[in-house]
């Protein structure tokens, strides 16, 4: 760790509880031994530490960096002092380069001991060697002692030992400062998760600092990409798919991190989760509209629906996911909407007909009890008037302006095969009914007889049905079109 390596107190080379006096003379041997090109050396300067550069330019930013009260305190948390025989013995260890019987010396007064006066000194220089160590599990030991140190009731003499009787000890302060230190050192060796493991064993104060440290740059990251987008989706709608999509693959990865540290039901979270869940939706919104009024030609409301089924699995909110639900149980209904219009249609054609089939049949039933003796109905006659009792070229002007041939590519690749049979019957009947040069006209009807590839003689719709709109609160309105059937009325014909 650079904040033990590079400690000033270590190029200089003495401890960190070191007296003013102490401080000054080792100053003056350093510059004396300067003038002469040689280095003093230092006992302090355990084998086990790497190598490092002691020109005069370090040693003077080392002198500096312990010259204020705040900075020798800040300093000495990452390095070693001595209070005690215990810390005496184990120093000495330390300087013949045995790690291990250094801490197993200073263990006997720190592990599941109380801090005192007495081993206070301890639990900091365990800690030091702790944060040496290459595993997660050293780190957090060391980690552990040194907040252990901070947060106890003897931190103040462990500060005045080091910096001075007049230092003004601010322990929250000092924490947040030694946490900072020990995030920027390890910043990039471990994931997020794992280095919030480090910490787990915090105060309430120290958890909530450490959450705010990791979550700031997620947190703003997210916000950045949804005020993008939803920039450039009012400047280009049709695109929007594109910009929602770009936002879910943009800020999953800082979500899921902002999940793991503060959990789905931390407050930030959700609100954060939500706003970008509503974004996405809006895209969908967006993307669908613009795709309708533009009359695109590709799949644009199976990519709407995809959308907002991504924002929905980011959304933890009761309202965020309700708006999710609603939207996709309105596109859903949407998916065949060019069928259930051709059904309606149809279904409405053959309504009429069966009705006007009815009335005169009865009719006809009616009379046929007055006839005398020899006398009988012609039915052909009646049969005849039945067919003609609608006016099919209006029937079919309809059916060609409500069922144009674009939509029957949809009607073909749809999965819903129940409906779909529905529709064919339907086509069957109207077929049924139909002179040869009028079934030419709707042959494109039954797309599973023939292609859509229709002779020349086929009706080609020469007007648009009414397109679906999808507004801001995924109200379809493409149902209005039914509306326009009560024109049917006309295509009654009295019956003589």
């Amino acid at each position: 760790m650079k904040l033990i390596q590079e400690n000033p107190y270590r190029i200089v080379g003495i401890l960190s509880n070191a007296t003013a006096r102490e401080i000054q003379g080792r100053k003056g041997k350093i510059t004396a031994y300067a003038k002469v090109g040689k280095q003093v050396s230092s006992e302090f300067d355990f084998p086990f530490l790497n190598n490092i550069e002691k020109d005069q330019n370090s040693i003077e930013k080392a002198f500096s960096a312990i010259q204020q009260s705040k900075e020798m305190l800040d300093n000495s948390l990452f390095w070693f002092s001595k209070s005690n025989s215990f810390d005496e013995t184990a120093l000495n260890y330390l300087i013949n380069g045995d790690k291990e019987k250094a801490i197993e010396i200073w263990e006997k007064v720190t592990f599941d001991k109380e801090i005192t006066s007495k081993n206070i000194s301890c639990f900091n220089n365990i800690g030091t060697l702790k944060l040496l160590g290459t595993t997660k599990s050293d780190i957090k030991e060391g980690i552990e002692a040194k907040i252990k140190l901070i947060e106890s009731n003897y931190f103040k003499d462990f500060a005045h030992s080091v910096a001075g009787e007049a230092y003004v000890v601010e322990k929250q302060k000092q924490l947040e400062s030694f946490v900072t230190a020990i995030l920027n050192q390890l910043n990039g060796k471990f994931s997020n998760s794992e280095t919030l493991k480090l910490f787990e064993n915090c105060n309430d104060q120290t958890s909530k600092f450490i959450a705010d440290k990791f979550t700031e740059e997620p947190f703003h990251k997210i916000e950045t990409a949804i005020e993008s987008t939803k920039k450039k989706r009012n400047q280009s709608k049709i695109d929007a798919y594109k910009f929602g999509t770009k936002l879910y693959n943009d800020t999953k990865v800082n979500l899921e991190e902002l999940k793991s540290m503060l959990g789905a039901n931390d407050l930030k979270y959700k609100l954060i989760a939500d706003n970008l869940a509503k974004e996405i939706m809006e895209c969908s919104v967006s993307f669908f509209n613009a795709s309708q009024d533009n009359d695109s030609s590709e799949d644009y409301l199976e990519k709407a629906i995809e959308l907002v089924k991504i924002a929905k699995t980011i959304a933890v909110g009761k309202l965020a996911k309700d708006k999710a639900d609603d939207h996709i149980s309105t596109l859903e209904e949407m998916k065949d909407r060019e069928l259930s219009q051709a059904i309606e249609v149809l279904s409405f054609v053959k309504d009429a007909f069966e009705k006007n089939k009815a009335e005169i049949t009865a009719q006809v039933r009616k009379q046929e009890l007055s006839l005398g003796y020899g006398q009988s109905i012609n039915w052909t006659k009646v049969n005849e008037m039945i067919n003609n009792s609608l006016d099919w070229d209006k029937v079919l002007q309809l059916i060609t302006e409500s069922i144009p041939l674009k939509n029957i590519v949809k009607i073909k690749n749809t999965k819903n095969s129940t409906r779909l049979n529905e529709y064919k019957k339907l086509v069957e009947f109207l077929q049924s009914k139909l002179s040869y040069s009028n079934k030419n006209k709707v042959k494109y009807l039954n797309f599973w007889q023939t292609t859509t590839s229709t002779s020349t003689s086929t009706i080609r719709p020469t007007t648009t049905t009414t397109t679906s709109q999808h507004n801001e609160e995924g109200i379809p309105d493409w149902l209005k079109w039914v509306g326009g059937i009560i024109l049917f009325i006309i295509l009654i014909r009295a019956c003589n």
